[in-house]
């Protein structure tokens, strides 16, 4: 049986990260793998988990299995989190997953059966694996134009154009906020005119919310997701907690299906227990019990938001070091796009053979399209990095 298997397609960012384990020199930076580190290049337990584990370990008496979606807890503190009141609770149906590509999965999951010729629309780039997913799938899946290589920005003309060809019953994937790879974001007005489309189209929207709290703050980050959900009548939204509670290896993630009619949550609420069983059975607890303690407990929240702000404002001020350093060292605001940007991640617009000229001759780690993680940076590399791409050429 064995015999019969073919070797995959190696995952560009797996490799880097074995690239990178296998360089011995000093000084060498990481900026592929997309989790968030502090200034000492560690990724924090936070504040609040540490506490809320504290009072797990104390208090829980058993380990046995909770439901096959989830603690219902956990859903609602989520969409609290999430939706804030956007639309009903009762029109929300809701499945804890093993983190947030589990809930994307589960998605593409659902939409398979819901509609078997449904097209997943999503933009260009995407998180790669979005597309390996779809692919495994055998989903078919068309690409919208989303980012302006030459003004880093959303292009947003090429967008609407590329989503006027959307049929009933498609799905378009966005990204909440900070979109990866890019870190270029609509704004409201633009999501807005998204919205208005899609509705006309009879298509749905799929969010993907990996990174709350990350760009613009917990709310601001939200306000596309909840226009969303306050305007169309059926939306899915996948929502992670590995960034912005830091529990990546808890793999704590939520599938949230939304309906304009309450009547129709219980069969969107089975057919999420149904895909559970038959993928994972019951969804990892730890990570949402604790995510659950922090979010209804006032003091753990407040501790909790409190340092997921250190963490974002920690994140701006790298992007704002690095467009003034370029900006320095190039005598030109190119690179100004950097401070605009949102999230853990920009595409810097290298040419791949700059990008491998980076890794070979300075040490430094990008994905080949020179997208970067600006969390792997601190005060000190910003200007290494800043000096090696202007020393460049480009």
């Amino acid at each position: 049986m064995f015999d019969k298997l073919t070797k995959q397609p190696v995952d560009k960012i797996m490799e880097l990260m074995q690239l990178y384990r296998e360089d011995s020199r000093d000084g060498k930076i990481d900026l592929g793998v997309g989790v968030y580190k502090n200034a000492e290049g560690v990724t924090p337990v936070m504040r609040a988990v540490k506490e809320a584990e504290r009072q797990l370990l104390e208090s829980q008496e058993t380990k046995a299995y909770v439901s096959l979606v989830g603690d219902v807890a956990f859903h609602d503190a989520m969409i609290d989190l999430v939706l804030d009141g956007a639309v009903p609770r009762e029109n929300v149906a809701a499945a804890a997953t093993p983190g947030g590509t589990g809930a994307v999965r589960q998605a593409f999951e659902l939409i398979r059966m819901a509609n078997p010729d449904a097209r997943i629309f999503t933009s260009l780039p995407t998180w790669p694996n979005h597309l390996s997913i779809l692919d495994y799938l055998k989903i078919e899946r068309v690409g919208y134009r989303y980012f302006d290589e030459d003004t880093r920005a959303v292009d947003f003309d090429g967008m609407m154009a590329d989503l006027d060809g959307l049929r009933a019953g498609d799905v378009v994937l966005l990204h909440g906020c900070c979109h990866n790879p890019t870190g270029a974001n609509l704004n409201l007005t633009e999501w807005q005119r998204v919205i208005d489309l899609l509705n006309a189209k009879g298509a749905i929207p799929m969010i993907d919310l990996a990174y709350q709290g990350f760009g613009d703050g917990l709310d601001d980050d939200a306000a596309a997701t909840r226009l969303v959900a306050k305007s169309c009548p059926e939306v899915l939204i996948a929502a992670s907690c590995s960034k912005n509670f830091g529990v990546y290896r808890e793999r704590t993630g939520i599938l949230m299906g939304i309906s304009a009619d309450a009547s129709k949550t219980k069969l969107v609420q089975d057919n999420l227990s149904f895909l559970n069983r038959q993928n994972y059975s019951f969804p990892p607890d730890h990570g949402a019990r604790v995510v659950t303690m922090i979010l209804t407990d006032p003091t753990l929240r407040k501790m909790w938001v409190d340092e997921l702000e250190e963490t974002r404002l920690g994140m701006l001020r790298l992007r704002e070091q690095m467009a003034e350093e370029l900006q320095k060292l190039t005598g030109s605001n190119r690179f100004g796009f950097i401070a605009q940007h949102r999230g853990m991640f920009s595409r810097l617009g290298l040419p791949s053979d700059v990008v491998e000229k980076l890794r070979k001759e300075n040490g430094i780690y990008m994905v080949g399209d020179s997208r970067i993680n600006v969390a792997g940076l601190n005060a000190k590399t910003v200007p290494i990095l800043a000096k090696a791409i202007a020393d460049s050429g480009v």
